[in-house]
């Protein structure tokens, strides 16, 4: 029988059938899929076939994955050279970000953006906890606004307790499956439970002493709007490792540089030092901000010299 994966444990999967029906199912041996080391070969957005063990028990046991459409991948939290699938077969993402309690850095919405560039898949920026920004907090997000949405992002500014916003995001996620992420803390799984009470997803306030989020989603799980809308919730991310980017393509998931590197002198430029550079010379005067190309050469900084 088909199935899509909903819930993912690293052991047991929650999987909903063709049939309807919501099984326990678990992996026929170890799953190797070419070309990727991931730490959970499984995961939530998968389609799968599978053996029904027991109708009554509502168990199965997993045979085979199919093929991917796309996925989000980052560096797993526990090895630096394997890949933690976060959710596959997406139509979007959404990241949620605040600009206060916690604050999200432009470096980790580009980490992300780069990530879901590199895979196709258009993501869209909601920026909660609108109710907590002062005059300062205004200021920066109508700057960054500017810069996502001359490239072409979405930019939502939402606020659950004024209810700012909320209807916009509830559009967004129709007929789509949509995964959402973020630092823990930003408030992803409370808006949520706003516009779909039903779900009663797991929240918890910001640490007071630390000012960053604290864990409350364990594992990645899907949830279903309706017949032809589901939201994938993910556990709060800390940090985002690329994976699988070398130094000579970074530019290209940077969507302001892809439009120019056609002009620059050299075929191989990488907008640092070299001559007759397109993308340098539209820095801050042209469609490149300065903002975004400090955080490219920040990333391109800290990526291992092999993957040049």
């Amino acid at each position: 029988m088909k199935a899509r994966i909903y819930k993912s444990t690293g052991s047991w999967y929650v999987a909903k059938g063709a049939d309807g029906r919501v099984y326990n199912a678990r992996a026929k041996g170890a799953f190797k899929i070419e070309g990727i080391t991931s730490t959970n070969p499984i995961a939530v957005g998968d389609y799968v076939d599978m053996d029904i063990e027991a109708v009554q028990e509502e168990s199965a046991i997993i045979q085979t994955i199919h093929d991917r459409r796309n996925y989000v991948a980052r560096v797993s939290p526990h090895n630096k050279y394997q890949h933690h699938i976060i959710a596959s077969n997406v139509n979007q993402s959404l990241l949620f970000a605040t600009l206060k309690s916690p604050k999200t850095s432009q470096g980790f919405i580009d980490r992300f953006l780069i990530s879901c560039e590199s895979h196709h898949i258009p993501a869209v920026i909601i920026f909660n906890k609108a109710d907590l920004y002062g005059k300062k907090e205004l200021e920066k997000f109508n700057e960054l606004n500017d810069i996502y949405t001359a490239i072409g992002y979405t930019v939502v500014l939402t606020s659950v307790e004024q209810q700012q916003g909320l209807e916009k995001v509830r559009e967004l996620l129709q007929n789509k499956t949509t995964l959402l992420s973020g630092h823990s803390g930003v408030g992803k799984s409370t808006l949520i439970n706003q516009l779909f009470p039903q779900f009663n997803l797991r929240t918890q306030e910001v640490s007071n002493w630390s000012g960053k989020g604290l864990h409350t989603t364990t594992f990645a799980e899907m949830f279903d709007l309706n017949e032809h809308s589901q939201v994938i919730d993910t556990p709060g991310v800390r940090e985002f490792g690329l994976v699988d980017i070398s130094k000579k393509e970074l530019s290209h998931y940077f969507p302001e540089m892809l439009a120019l590197l056609n002009d620059c002198q050299f075929n191989n430029c990488m907008h640092t030092n070299e001559p007759g550079c397109a993308v340098k010379a539209q820095v801050g005067i042209g469609t490149v901000s300065e903002d975004r190309y400090v955080s490219y050469l920040t990333i391109l900084d800290t990526m291992d010299d092999k993957n040049y």
